[in-house]
């Protein structure tokens, strides 16, 4: 599936529930946060070396794409194509200079 479809789908869905009148900037970034949570609390005491079982695996691709989909409503209300705002930030990323020895 591309974006195209993806997009169009999650909107789809977002208007037959009525929701569109809560999707501000601000609340949107609040309920990705929220979402993004939920993501670490799947690894919350757990080592870092800790295997997740199929359960866990298919509860943390769950909170990734909840994740997504208010990133992509966010890029919605801002009129931007996601995959091109990561294009965007990986040139600028890609003219940084990362040093990860501390020199």
């Amino acid at each position: 599936m591309d974006y195209k479809q993806i997009h169009e789908e999650i909107i789809k869905f977002r208007n037959d529930r009525g929701w569109q009148k809560y999707h501000n900037l601000k609340d949107l970034a609040v309920s990705l946060n929220l979402e993004a949570s939920e993501v670490l609390e799947i690894f919350q005491w757990k080592s870092t070396d800790h295997e997740l079982s199929s359960d866990e695996k298919k509860h943390l691709e769950d909170e990734i794409a909840d994740t997504l989909i208010y990133a992509f409503y966010m890029c919605d209300k801002l009129n931007v194509n996601p995959y091109d705002i990561i294009q965007s930030k990986l040139n600028v990323n890609e003219h940084r200079h990362w040093n990860f020895d501390g020199k």
